[in-house]
């Protein structure tokens, strides 16, 4: 038999949901047929199988998590040879720099959630009776068992309450991000408003923010940087590349939009509505959502006037923009109605002054207040 193991997929991930599998077993596949499609925290990636032959089993389902190295599929009628097949590059929406990887026989029993779980046979077919899934829960039993009662209790809480859901993909990577910057970042945020009362008819919001951040980190390039905070150095990033926050019911992508500083505004809209597409579609690459060195959240596309962003490590710095507004100023002696963005800026203390963050803020407004760019 052969065995055909989650591949390394790159970009330091390690791990991937099943989304759906396009065959069954018993059926006959080909060399670089399309077999499965998994997510990972940075995109969907469709897998080819490495080999033609029978699928003999699988050994996850639609909806599983699969850990690099465990075994997605068995084949019929071949012994194990250990070696290296198939090439991601042939895959449809794959990643070229790695191969599928075979090794030896492998025990499902042993695999993923199910490694961690201790439990006898009537806790686990009470907790199959039940609906409660172990691996959602702490055990209470000596040496980290399960016990009947902490099926019985998860059941009854369950019948109260509803049952929890495992976050997965997009929502579990977003947890995760959100966790480490909460436990390695020195938050700090700035507020203000700009008068856009000047502005000439049909100017791009977006884009004025895009360009107005690009402005901002040639004034004060402190904040266009990456920060290592266990080795205590930064590095000063000769290009500005944007990451945009995107909302979607799937939940937050942050797709980066490259070297706003040396690319027009008509290149840069069609750019970001290329990113928001494949967005939308789930076919972004992995690579289009890495290596952002300053962050966009327009979040006053939906609500809200101002918020405290945060900042994603490496990067010290994110920009967020309120939803425009009308306020009563005094203008030129009058007290007038005009048209006021709120903006927040949060960067990363540790890297960054409070007057660089100002000055950058400042640069900011300045080209906002513009009536065109």
């Amino acid at each position: 038999m052969k065995y055909f193991k989650l591949p390394d997929l790159g970009e330091g991930l390690h791990e991937a949901e099943i989304v759906e599998w396009h065959i069954k077993p018993g059926d006959q596949v080909a060399v670089d047929q399309l077999m499965v499609s998994v997510e990972t925290a940075k995109a969907i990636v469709e897998v080819p199988s490495p080999q033609a032959g029978v699928v003999a089993a699988f050994f996850a389902e639609e909806g599983d998590t699969v850990h690099v190295g465990e075994a997605l599929v068995e084949y019929e009628g071949e012994e194990d040879s250990g070696t290296v097949v198939g090439d991601l590059s042939k895959a449809p929406q794959g990643n070229s720099e790695q191969g599928f990887i075979v090794g030896s026989a492998y025990d499902p029993a042993n695999s993923g959630a199910n490694a961690s779980v201790k439990a006898t046979p009537s806790v686990r077919a009470l907790a199959k009776r039940l609906g409660v899934d172990l691996s959602h829960l702490k055990p209470s039993g000596g040496d980290g068992r399960f016990t009947i009662e902490d099926v019985e209790k998860a059941a009854a809480l369950n019948d109260e309450k509803g049952r929890s859901e495992v976050l997965k993909g997009v929502r579990k990577s977003m947890a995760k991000a959100m966790a480490d910057s909460h436990a390695n970042v020195v938050p700090v945020t700035l507020h203000d408003d700009v008068d856009i009362h000047q502005w000439k008819e049909g100017q791009d919001v977006t884009m004025r923010l895009v360009h107005a951040i690009a402005y901002a980190c040639e004034v004060q390039p402190e904040l266009n940087v990456w920060f290592d905070g266990e080795q205590m150095t930064r590095r000063m990033l000769n290009q500005v590349d944007l990451g945009i926050a995107v909302d979607t019911e799937q939940g937050l992508f942050v797709p980066v939009l490259r070297d706003i500083r040396n690319r027009n505004m008509f290149d840069l809209r069609d750019g970001l509505n290329a990113l928001r597409q494949a967005v939308k579609e789930r076919k972004i690459p992995p690579q289009e959502m890495q290596g952002a060195s300053i962050t966009l959240s327009n979040f006053g596309t939906l609500a809200g006037k101002y918020a405290n962003p945060v900042v994603v490590p490496p990067m010290v710095a994110i920009v967020g923009a309120g939803g425009i507004r009308r306020e009563a100023v005094v203008w030129e002696g009058e007290v007038c109605a005009h048209a006021i963005i709120p903006l927040s800026l949060t960067f990363d203390h540790r890297a960054a002054t409070g007057g660089e963050a100002a000055r950058f803020l400042k640069a900011m407004m300045q080209d906002l207040a513009k009536p065109e760019i």
